[in-house]
């Protein structure tokens, strides 16, 4: 991995700020020199969460569930800074492993495409010109291998084809942005442990795994699904 100075003055931009994978990975990030903004949905309640990371950190307001809020956050970056060098797309919802394809939950499978598809298509329409404009832009997207058709399993439907869909957006967003010299990737950090999932893997390796896609070198790979590194089938 590549040293802090290589990445001073560079910008990222984590989404799901609420979640302990991502403030990791903004805490990461911003040892490296990058300055991360951490994506949350209500600065007055989640932005103090920010202020607790070392390093160049601070929350900015994006509600990826508000129609206009990626491309408000988009405007203020670009205000600000004129690029995005680093996006994580790490927006996400709970689920249920007890729901069945043909018994499904309605509300939790709309809601479930809307933060996994709609929101993540938002985040990647609002960022893309920024990452663009960056020369050497790397959008990260996490997905779990649950989204891999060859992992697919009973269990979840609105989660997993959610999450398939994502998969199936990564290689269209990689396709577009390549010519920019914009780097795509999904990255499964795996089953992360937090309050609701005690029994979970690490932080560190799950949030490790994600910034390795983040700082790829411009020959990096685009367009795959990894974990640890290490590409997984779609």
């Amino acid at each position: 991995m590549t040293g802090t100075t290589a990445h001073s003055g560079k910008v990222a931009l984590v989404t799901g700020g609420n979640r302990h994978i991502a403030l990791e990975t903004g805490r990461r990030l911003a040892a490296l020199g990058f300055t991360v903004l951490v994506g949350v949905r209500d600065l007055a309640k989640s932005g103090a969460v920010a202020k607790k990371l070392a390093g160049n950190v601070e929350a900015i307001a994006l509600d990826l569930a508000a129609l206009d809020g990626p491309a408000l956050a988009a405007a203020e970056v670009e205000r600000r800074f004129g690029r995005l060098d680093v996006l994580v797309n790490n927006g996400a919802i709970r689920y249920d492993l007890s729901a069945r394809a043909l018994l499904p939950h309605r509300t939790l499978g709309r809601k479930a495409f809307e933060t996994y598809v709609v929101g993540a298509w938002r985040v990647a329409f609002a960022f893309g010109p920024l990452l663009s404009a960056s020369g050497h832009g790397r959008l990260v997207i996490v997905s779990p291998e649950a989204g891999s058709s060859a992992s697919t399993d009973v269990g979840a439907p609105a989660y997993s084809t959610g999450r398939a869909t994502l998969n199936a957006l990564t290689r269209i967003l990689a396709d577009e942005l390549r010519g920019a010299g914009v780097l795509v990737n999904a990255i499964s950090s795996d089953w992360v442990a937090d309050k609701s999932k005690p029994d979970g893997r690490p932080l560190a390796p799950g949030a490790a795994g994600i910034v390795w896609a983040a700082t790829l070198p411009d020959d990096g790979p685009t367009g795959g699904l990894f974990r640890d590194g290490k590409r997984l089938p779609w």
